[in-house]
């Protein structure tokens, strides 16, 4: 049997550590740009329980989104101990491009990866490199991408990136802002001879809802009064992606188990975007109501949102690097374990994968 693997990762978390206290000191405005009254320690503490956030993490001034991907890139390479020469594809997921710090316009000429595979030194005319925009869910739609190439025959290895700036694109004067954090993961994807009951990609599930959700998520002004309306930033309307999220993403996880077919009770561990820990866990709960059960297991999705925010593409390469490395301390994996990862987006769009380890 040949399956699709993942034989390595990597990630990059930014040193630019931002609390919850630095946003105290802000006024926050309101989509009517009307200051909002309540003391800005109080909305602080407010968007806490809600999002579970208390840190995220900044890049520096001097790196770009292209330069951190780069640094996940070769961290994923080595883990692997593949020859980058020997790459077929470089598939980068991000939204925003490289946006140089203390600037708003977005640099996406050339494509961040034709940028990295420069910085990686890769010479091969052959490995095709280009980005992917699917919002928050880029980075598994590079590993969906990625699966269909191999069995077209296209392809047989390549590397997966995803990689955001998103304090470089918030309005500071909103109160979501908050949420948005960068960083950068990676994989290796191989082809590969496995066992019957081998390691690999074992289904997947992608959805676009563009009716009334299209912009759910989208660029717009600052709410901050006069702003320049030619500067605009990374804008969401939080209740109705709380609410699509809750309805749309169970299914199309379910859809994906269906198409795999896996069973609820196989799965070990469900890494799912991290983008407001309320509402990964109503949806997790979702899930398993879908299959008759009152809750979810114990310990079975890490979450990594408390202490990096939510970095969107690089959220979930991310978290699953991490555990792989056993820098989570309560969560691992093991051979044969059955996983679930789904994200969820701008656009409104969604995917899940199942995977066996």
């Amino acid at each position: 049997m040949i399956r699709s693997v993942i034989t390595g990762t990597g990630c990059y978390i930014p040193t630019e550590v931002k609390t919850n206290r630095d946003f105290t000191i802000h006024n926050f405005y309101s989509e009517d740009q009307k200051r909002i009254d309540t003391p800005p320690a109080e909305v602080v503490e407010k968007f806490r329980l809600i999002t579970g956030i208390e840190e995220r993490r900044y890049a520096s001034p001097e790196l770009n989104t292209s330069d951190i991907a780069t640094i996940a890139a070769r961290k994923a390479i080595e883990d692997s101990g593949i020859d980058p020469e020997t790459l077929d594809q470089i598939i980068l997921a991000h939204n925003f491009g490289n946006v140089i710090s203390h600037t708003i316009q977005t640099d996406a000429v050339p494509s961040l990866a034709s940028r990295v595979k420069h910085n990686l030194g890769i010479k091969n005319p052959n490995c095709v490199a280009y980005d992917l925009l699917f919002g928050c869910p880029g980075w598994l739609q590079g590993l969906i991408q990625s699966d269909a190439f191999f069995k077209a025959g296209i392809a047989k290895k390549s590397l997966i990136i995803g990689t955001e700036t998103l304090s470089r694109v918030i309005d500071s004067y909103d109160r979501d802002s908050m949420i948005f954090s960068d960083g950068a993961g990676a994989c290796i994807l191989e082809y590969m001879e496995v066992p019957e009951n081998g390691q690999g990609i074992l289904g997947c599930s992608v959805q676009t809802h563009a009716v009334d959700e299209a912009y759910y998520i989208y660029m717009d002004k600052s709410y901050f009064p006069n702003s320049d309306p030619r500067i605009r930033y990374i804008k969401m309307k939080g209740r109705k992606v709380f609410e699509y999220a809750m309805k749309k993403v169970p299914l199309a996880m379910k859809a994906c188990m269906e198409k795999s077919g896996v069973q609820i009770a196989d799965v070990k561990k469900i890494f799912i975007h991290q983008a407001n820990a309320k509402m990964d866990d109503a949806i997790i709960r979702e899930l398993y109501k879908l299959y008759g059960y009152t809750k979810a297991p114990d310990h079975i999705m890490p979450m990594n949102i408390h202490w990096l925010g939510n970095s969107s593409v690089a959220t979930i390469p991310t978290l699953y690097d991490q555990v792989l490395k056993g820098l989570d301390k309560d969560h691992q994996i093991h051979h044969g374990d059955v996983i679930l990862f789904a994200s969820v987006g701008a656009g409104m769009n969604i995917n899940a994968i199942c995977y066996r380890y």
